[in-house]
């Protein structure tokens, strides 16, 4: 009986590490303009280095901001590696780290300058995806 709890409490370990996991996605060359287009879908990116000690302060944040975003299915949170990344860094004009640049059906639609705590960014992040939606939606009734 021993055995079978010990593997129940692994296994219920296992389920909350997944669980708990950060929604955060990369985003590579190959993958980065599929993912920024899907339709009725905001992406928050977060563009860094690495090397880069402004960087390396945020710490935990972008993985926090995506745990807070977590069920949002209108709102992914992405990051770019632009050391590995260079070409997509290039054509979204990243000149420096850390860079949160706001996507919405493929267009940019805003870069956060704001304060770097997981309240202000979420804050920032739905109100920026809900202007965007409303103007999609404005556009959509046109045509």
């Amino acid at each position: 009986m021993k055995l079978g709890a010990r593997l129940i409490a692994l296994i219920l370990l296992s389920l909350a590490i997944v669980l708990t996991e950060a929604e955060v996605i990369t985003l590579t060359p190959e993958t980065f303009s599929d993912k920024v287009k899907e339709k009725d879908t905001a992406w928050f990116v977060k563009f860094c280095v690495p090397w880069c000690k402004h960087c390396k302060k945020l710490g935990n944040l972008w993985e926090e901001l995506g745990n807070a975003m977590e069920g949002d299915d209108e709102i992914e949170i992405g990051e770019v590696d632009c050391g590995k990344s260079r070409d997509v860094c290039t054509k979204v004009e990243i000149h420096s780290y850390p860079t949160f640049k706001l996507f919405y059906n493929g267009e940019e639609v805003s870069k956060y300058q704001g304060k770097r705590d997981v309240e202000s960014l979420r804050t920032f992040v739905v109100e920026e995806t809900e202007k965007a939606a409303e103007k999609a939606q404005l556009e959509d009734k046109e045509l």
